[in-house]
């Protein structure tokens, strides 16, 4: 075989590393981004925050004077303008700075949690302010130690028997008198080895002359089965009492905590930081960007006139940082620039939602806002993941807006969101005693003209964490 060389045209896409930054910046969330916006600061000296203390004007002399700026909410900023005004004469770096709420902005105020003592905390307390002798409280320690975090024996007083040292000298007798004595120490029900003795523990420390307290009791030592499967016919039939009588008794199970340790439980609230607000101007729904979920960065006027002044070949890892630095804002800078496109995109769709609420939601897919903007699909994917909009409605994902739609008799769509709205006040609305089935609320959708199976109503009932028909009724 004759080898010959030929020349050949082809076409490749390279990624290069600005664009496989800014792919990765536009799926980042924000927390992702602040977290990738450190890492950076850390490493490169080129970038800076213009909110930093030490963003002061390196000028040969005193810096321009400079008014109040118009975005500027804080006076701790006020070095920053100076440092900007003095970048104007030396020379203009890219910056990505999203200013301040306007002064008509209400302020917000961070939530401040007040630590509160862990069930463990509070009960050893409590044993220490009794009058209990020491062998005692130790036990007590003991069981204590055994609680789980709703409050609940996780061991049976058999298996840590076993488990202590005979040394020791604790007897079962001695544990089920400690049970005893912590069952009694702090809120009702804490201690308790089942559902059923937590909740008549509870009832328990009622003053016996409440109404049906007794009748309560029975049914949570006895029949608790029967009252979850709201089997009332034959609750009424074993237990001799009236409608009246078994409505109170199961008013008073209702209101009791089956996880009376959960409130002591210490949990970490999940805040999440909106990227878009929609706000209505002039009749007309507008997203503008969260200037709180976006940092305030700049390159580093100092160390960027060194480098230019100087131009020494020893500067060439300097040089790096600084393009680095460049490409960092600016693609930070088009990441938010793509997610107000695209929440723009999705209001504009979804007016009627902001409008109307859920009931009006339409079906939305991500084509359709790809082929608005001349985006790829994989980009609106991106950008709807992980980012948020607050709305008058509430704050919601962006995915949030994107369903699918059912067919309508009059030839349209309805959205699955609006389906689910539907169902959800068709619930709110039925009959307590004779709650709707599947059935019956699909014919009463295909009544308004949306076509949806018995079992489309099931799924969506249950994405809704709603009981089934048979679990709803109730006296």
């Amino acid at each position: 075989m004759k080898q010959a060389l030929q020349l050949r045209q082809s076409q490749q896409l390279t990624l290069t590393p600005q664009l496989q930054q800014a792919i990765r910046l536009l799926q980042l969330s924000t927390l992702e981004v602040n977290q990738e916006v450190a890492r950076l600061l850390e490493e490169n000296p080129m970038l800076e925050r213009e909110d930093d203390d030490d963003a002061l004007p390196y000028a040969h002399g005193d810096a321009a004077s400079t008014s109040p700026a118009e975005n500027t909410a804080t006076k701790d900023e006020a070095p920053q303008q100076a440092g900007e005004e003095w970048q104007k004469d030396e020379w203009n770096e890219p910056s990505f700075s999203a200013g301040s709420a306007s002064d008509d902005e209400e302020d917000t105020h961070a939530e401040v949690v007040a630590d509160t003592p862990s069930l463990r905390e509070h009960l050893i307390w409590q044993l220490n302010m009794s009058q209990l002798d020491e062998r005692d409280k130790k036990i007590i320690g003991l069981l204590i130690d055994a609680l789980d975090e709703n409050g609940y024996l996780a061991q049976s007083l058999e298996e840590i028997a076993e488990l202590l040292p005979q040394e020791l000298d604790i007897t079962l007798d001695d544990l089920e008198t400690a049970l005893t004595q912590l069952q009694n120490l702090g809120e009702p029900g804490i201690g308790a080895r089942t559902l059923s003795e937590c909740l008549a523990l509870q009832l328990k420390a009622l003053p016996e002359d409440i109404p049906c307290r007794d009748l309560a009791l029975n049914i949570v030592t006895q029949h608790l089965g029967l009252l979850a499967s709201r089997d009332f016919t034959k609750l009424k039939k074993i237990l001799h009492c009236d409608d009246a009588a078994l409505r109170t008794a199961q008013a008073l199970i209702v209101h009791l905590k089956p996880k009376p340790g959960a409130e002591f439980e210490q949990r970490t609230a999940d805040y999440v930081v909106p990227d878009v607000v929609v706000e209505r101007h002039q009749g007309n729904w507008r997203a503008r960007l969260n200037v709180e979920a976006m940092p305030r960065l700049r390159v580093n006027q100092m160390y960027a006139n060194i480098l230019q002044q100087r131009g020494e070949k020893n500067a060439q890892q300097l040089s790096g940082q600084l393009q680095e630095a460049r490409w960092f804002i600016k693609n930070l800078q088009q990441r938010f620039d793509t997610i107000l496109r695209v929440s723009q995109a999705i209001v504009d769709r979804q007016r009627h939602f902001l409008d109307y609420g859920e009931i009006a939601m339409r079906p939305l897919v991500l084509r359709e806002i790809a082929d608005q903007l001349e985006l790829h699909e994989s980009t609106i994917s991106r950008v709807t993941t992980q980012k948020f909009m607050l709305t008058p409605r509430g704050i919601f994902e962006l995915k949030y807006f994107f369903g699918s739609g059912v067919a309508t008799d009059a030839g349209g769509t309805c959205s699955s969101t609006a389906i689910r709205a539907l169902i959800k006040q068709l619930v709110s609305q039925e009959n307590a005693q004779r709650p709707l089935s599947d059935s019956s609320m699909s014919e009463i959708l295909a009544q308004q003209g949306i076509l949806v199976a018995r079992r489309t109503v099931a799924k969506y009932r249950e994405l809704l964490h709603i009981l089934p028909a048979n679990l709803r009724k109730s006296l």
